[in-house]
């Protein structure tokens, strides 16, 4: 069962889920469960597996909703007694007499950057990412810039147009994604792009960031907000997009933008 649901976990984190897991790893005594069994929660509110249900799965249920919420993990040790007089413990109330020791742990999805143009930028973001042991995806018009030999570890390569993409996704589908980078080589895409991503129906859109001037924000944003995007969704568009350190070559600029995603992520509850 343990195994079962760390597979299941596994598969929350590729949805860009974060997970709260308990594990038991010290029994003695009378106790549901046993050594390895794991109960998970994710951050939809999805629950798989089981610590031994009744009263210590209510208490570990709590602390896992509690984690997700910004909870701290750790190690609690649980007597399963109607009387204890151990304060570093928690009491059940029970009259199996056992303990378990549970150990409390927060698992986090790994970003997933979709790059919308494969330029020199996006080509050294996505050797940044094999470094931080992040997944990438790359789009572009340009057939000669989706290339395997360019991108080798890219989970999609994405030849379209950008209208085609548009029309193709849509903000439960673009959920794959954590981050959607606009690095295109002509700002027209990248406006295009970015006006189909803010009027697009729903709430859960991956972050967005832009690279580019303050003007040629100012430029985007009114075009958006033309077009009928809520003044929220534009609010919350990075532009210029990266940590500001003075970038001037690809690399530095890849080191900024992955610096800012990192600070994001640590700054979230």
């Amino acid at each position: 069962m343990g195994a079962r649901t760390l597979e299941w976990s596994l598969g929350q984190l590729a949805k860009l889920e974060s997970v709260a897991m308990a594990s038991i790893v010290e029994s003695n005594g009378s106790v549901p469960a046993k050594v390895g069994a794991k109960m998970a929660l994710s951050s939809s509110g999805l629950i798989h597996g089981t610590v031994g249900g009744a009263g210590l799965e209510m208490k570990v249920e709590a602390r896992l909703r509690d984690m997700l919420e910004g909870g701290i993990g750790g190690v609690e040790t649980f007597v399963l007694s109607k009387e204890n007089e151990d304060a570093s413990t928690t009491n059940l109330n029970s009259l199996c007499g056992g303990r378990v020791i549970v150990a409390f742990e927060k698992l986090e999805p790994k970003p997933h950057l979709l790059l919308m143009g494969g330029g020199h930028v996006a080509q050294a973001i996505s050797e940044a990412c094999g470094l931080l042991g992040w997944s990438y995806s790359v789009f572009d018009e340009r057939k000669e810039f989706v290339s395997e030999s360019k991108f080798p570890d890219a989970e999609e390569l994405i030849l379209l147009k950008a209208e085609q993409f548009l029309k193709l996704e849509n903000v439960t589908s673009l959920g794959r994604f954590s981050d959607i980078l606009l690095l295109g080589h002509d700002w027209s895409i990248d406006e295009r792009l970015l006006v189909g991503f803010l009027t697009m129906e729903g709430e859960e859109m991956p972050r967005i960031g832009c690279i580019g001037s303050k003007t040629k924000w100012r430029a985007f944003a009114k075009s958006a907000k033309s077009a009928g995007a809520p003044a929220q969704k534009i609010d919350d568009v990075r532009c210029p997009i990266g940590v500001p350190i003075d970038a001037v070559t690809v690399e530095e600029i890849a080191f900024s933008v992955c610096s800012e995603i990192i600070h994001i992520m640590r700054s979230d509850p």
